[in-house]
């Protein structure tokens, strides 16, 4: 489902709801309330910030500086050490 779907399936189930004012308040609140956590997550970044991460670690790799497993034995004790 993409998010032109999405959208014209929340605005549908507005409109079963459309004429109770509780459901419709409740339905606000929740969505406020999740676009709030949206805009405060501190893992959110620009689509500018995202592909600059991404040159930096092409870049990083490069010149050698990432890391390289052999097996998968390695791998994880490099993620238990972490």
């Amino acid at each position: 489902m993409d998010a032109l779907q999405i959208n014209a399936e929340i605005y549908r189930n507005l409109g079963v709801i459309a004429e109770d004012e509780s459901s419709l308040v409740k339905a606000m609140k929740y969505v406020r309330k999740l676009a709030e956590k949206w805009k405060n997550d501190p893992t959110r970044m620009s689509k500018e910030e995202y592909f600059a991460k991404i040159d930096r670690a092409r870049a990083q790799a490069e010149r050698g500086e990432g890391i390289v497993f052999t097996n998968k034995e390695d791998m994880h004790a490099w993620l238990d050490s972490l």
